[in-house]
């Protein structure tokens, strides 16, 4: 099987900011013909007849996430790529997913979608071989044999504007659109006479930020507040007009709000997991006590970004994971943190901003890929070319013949952490 696949690796040396923090999986059925494309560097001759919706997400994903806006050298591993010579005919579909587990790799075989876009690099050191005894790489041997591609943006899409960190802030400040009613589940029951069997955040009741609109949802108010990055990019290193890119975000409210209050956006945002992990200041008797003027966030393991901000701790520290020590730490210095277990500060995201605007771009492309394809077939039938002939031969015909394209969230995907609720 290795005869197919072969592993190309790729990086930018000694620079202090490396684009992108990214890495892709590549199938050769991503091109809808035979030509030399440069990606990151990757230059790779391919000849492909289907899954143009492949390219067609890459190039949709790098616009949205303007990918050139990386993390530190520290944090950002290579890109890297595995080329996959096996035709097959895919949906045009792309399925959204912050961890690429086996389970999400089955949903993707199962819906034969095009393309995987799995916010966390499944790869992030080089590997000298990709074997069926580790089970991430099983699942990258299965996807490519199906024909399936992946891409992972990872901290380009913390850092872009409009990104992963600013919806945290969507979320903790009230800017979204909630559900006109508060779902009712009953809590699972298990074999345990203490406990329930675990509960986890469901996704498809997050809040959706003001930027994507439902016909289903109302406005909540937003809280009047300033934001800010906590730690910028370089200027050199990004576009014109996304001066705000970087790590993490600071939120300034005009005026103090009740801790209680903050919580049920963070709640409402991520999509009403079974508990919220908060560590309180020792002098504080209660979360009623407590109101907060400053919010620092960061999507994931934020404790390193948040804990090295310049100036004064902010009131509250909200983020995806946070060891004892550094949690002990900010509350003994006045602060609360709030951490709902890594991916739980993520996931909502994919639902609430990134798959309607993936999708409209997706669309935009495949619209016009799609009629350059099939005038230039349709001229060189006109000119007495056996283009359509050979294309219908081939399968690329097939492919161009579908104008859909869906971009949808995994519903496999979850934090490996669930929260046993007591029954008492």
């Amino acid at each position: 099987m290795l005869a197919h696949y072969k592993l190309i690796g790729c990086g930018w040396g000694a620079r202090v900011w490396r684009p992108p923090s990214s890495w892709l999986i590549c199938c050769t059925n991503a091109f809808p013909r035979s030509f030399s494309r440069e990606v990151w560097g990757i230059k790779e001759k391919s000849v492909c007849f289907s899954g143009s919706c492949s390219m067609n997400c890459l190039r949709s994903v790098r616009h949205y996430t303007m990918s050139s806006i990386s993390a530190p050298v520290s944090c950002s591993p290579f890109t890297k790529a595995v080329v996959s010579s096996m035709r097959k005919l895919q949906k045009n579909s792309v399925l959204l997913t912050i961890d690429l587990t086996t389970a999400v790799a089955d949903e993707a075989i199962r819906r034969r979608d095009s393309v995987v876009v799995a916010y966390h690099p499944i790869i992030f050191r080089g590997l000298k071989a990709i074997t069926l005894d580790d089970t991430q790489q099983r699942s990258l041997l299965r996807l490519a044999q199906h024909g399936i591609s992946v891409y992972s943006p990872h901290t380009a899409v913390d850092t872009v504007p409009g990104g992963m960190a600013d919806w945290l802030c969507d979320v903790v400040t009230g800017s979204f659109k909630s559900t006109s009613a508060t779902p009712q589940r009953p809590i699972p029951e298990s074999a345990s006479k203490l406990y329930s069997e675990p509960t986890y955040p469901h996704p498809e009741t997050a809040a959706t930020t003001t930027t994507t609109s439902t016909s289903t949802s109302t406005s909540t108010p937003t809280t009047p507040h300033t934001r800010s990055t906590i730690h910028p990019s370089p200027l050199s290193s990004i576009p014109a007009g996304l001066e705000t890119a970087g790590a993490g975000r600071l939120v300034t409210f005009s005026e103090p709000q009740p801790l209680p209050t903050l919580i049920d956006h963070i709640a409402q945002g991520v999509g009403l997991p079974g508990g919220i992990p908060i560590a309180i200041p020792q002098s504080a008797s209660s979360i009623n006590d407590l109101r907060i003027r400053t919010v620092s966030m960061c999507p994931g393991s934020g404790a390193g970004v948040l804990l090295r901000a310049p100036g004064p701790l902010p009131d509250l520290l909200f983020t995806g994971e946070m060891s004892h020590h550094e949690a002990l730490a900010a509350t003994e210095r006045g602060s609360v943190v709030i951490s709902l277990a890594h991916s739980n500060s993520e996931r909502g995201y994919l639902r609430a901003v990134m798959r309607a605007r993936l999708a409209e771009d997706v669309e935009d492309c495949w619209r016009r890929d799609r009629e350059d394809a099939l005038g230039a077939l349709r001229d060189s039938a006109k000119q007495g070319g056996a283009a359509i002939a050979s294309a219908s031969a081939s399968g690329e015909l097939d492919v161009y013949s579908d104008g859909e394209v869906e971009v949808a969230v995994s519903k496999a995907d979850r934090d490996p952490y669930g929260i046993m609720v007591w029954r008492g």
